[in-house]
C-alpha cells in the first residue's frame, strides 16, 4: 500500500518559482532513487531530475541551473524547487520512488507557467 502524493503545483507567471513536494507513505523498508518526471500534452513523459539516497543528482539539460531536486530521508519526502519557470515547463509533474526494486508513481500535479 505504498502511496506517493505530490503537492505544490499551480499556475505562475513565467519567471516565477514553485516548490513541489512528494511524500511517500505506506509499508517502506528503504527508498532508493527518487525522481521527478513531467508530461506535457501531446508529448512523451520525460525525466526532469533524479536523486539517489545519498544525494547524487542528475538533471535534464532543459532545467539545469533552474531546478533543484532534494530529499529528506527521515520524512520520506522528495522536493523539486523550480525557478525562472518558462512556458515550456508547463506539464503534469509526477513523482517516482524506487522501493526494493519497484517503481511507484504519484498521481501527478499540474504546473502551468504563463507568459
Amino acid at each position: 500500500q505504498v502511496q506517493l502524493v505530490e503537492s505544490g503545483g499551480g499556475l505562475v507567471q513565467a519567471g516565477g518559482s514553485l516548490r513541489l513536494s512528494c511524500v511517500v507513505s505506506g509499508s517502506i523498508f528503504s527508498i532508493g532513487v527518487m525522481a521527478w518526471h513531467r508530461q506535457a500534452p501531446g508529448k512523451q513523459r520525460e525525466v526532469v531530475a533524479t536523486i539517489t539516497r545519498g544525494g547524487a543528482t542528475n538533471y535534464a539539460d532543459s532545467v539545469k541551473g533552474r531546478f533543484a531536486i532534494s530529499r529528506d530521508n527521515a520524512k520520506n519526502t522528495v522536493y523539486l524547487e523550480m525557478n525562472k519557470l518558462k512556458s515550456e515547463d508547463t506539464a503534469v509533474y509526477y513523482c517516482k520512488a524506487n522501493i526494493l526494486g519497484i517503481d511507484y508513481w504519484g498521481q501527478g500535479t499540474q504546473v502551468t507557467a504563463s507568459s
